[in-house]
């Protein structure tokens, strides 16, 4: 079922502006009733601005009171919100990550030369100019631009990468390194290794207090 564009903008004027149940609210909006709830008794997290529904043609004053009427009744909405569909292009990044971008790209240029523009672009979400330009040293902040891996940047995933990489490389006719899987569970082993250390270094803390006390030292800090 369609769903208003802004559900709990939408649920906020429907509680302050009509005698519509929370059932029936919730039920329009898509929204659980307890959350409807918290709106009616402004316990939601942020104070909500109304959104009127009727202005917005997706529901008419008709289908309201005909809800207000019997509380068994379900809103028909008039029309649903208009889907925004993304169309071709770089990928979205979100704000805080964007200035992470040029590292990331001159990281691909150092380290994998093989790798076109065009796929760096899809890889990182940036345009064919800005790499051109860090390719040329042209770019206006060249000077703080330090190459660092995209993945750990969080631009792309590692299987991206890894399958961007395979791909330039069968393309120029490179042979791509084989992939290292002796590191995978290492993490594990390392959490271990440092925990058997840690135990090992306890019980010779101890077996070197009883050597002391074997040996006849006293305990400063005993009396």
């Amino acid at each position: 079922m369609a769903q208003p564009l802004m559900p709990h903008a939408t649920a906020s004027w429907l509680v302050d502006n009509t005698a519509l149940s929370f059932e029936q609210i919730a039920d329009f909006c898509g929204l659980h009733i307890l959350e409807v709830q918290a709106i009616a008794d402004d316990t939601a997290g942020t104070r909500l601005t109304g959104r009127d529904p009727v202005r917005a043609h997706e529901l008419t004053m008709d289908e309201i009171e005909k809800g207000q009427a019997n509380p068994d009744y379900r809103l028909k909405m008039t029309k649903g919100p208009e889907q925004v569909r993304r169309t071709k292009g770089p990928r979205y990044t979100p704000v805080s990550k964007r200035q992470d971008k040029p590292d990331g790209i001159a990281w691909i240029i150092r380290n994998h030369p093989e790798i076109s523009d065009g796929t760096i672009s899809t890889l990182i979400g940036t345009t064919r100019s800005t790499i051109q330009a860090i390719r040329e040293r042209t770019h206006w902040n060249i000077a703080n631009i330090v190459p660092k891996d995209p993945v750990t940047l969080g631009l792309t995933t590692q299987r991206e990468l890894d399958a961007a990489v395979a791909k330039a490389a069968k393309a120029s006719g490179v042979e791509a390194a084989p992939t290292d899987h002796r590191l995978e569970g290492d993490r594990e082993a390392l959490i271990e290794q440092l925990r058997a250390e840690r135990q090992q270094a306890a019980r010779d803390a101890e077996a070197a207090g009883e050597e002391a006390n074997d040996l006849g030292f006293e305990d400063p800090f005993k009396h």
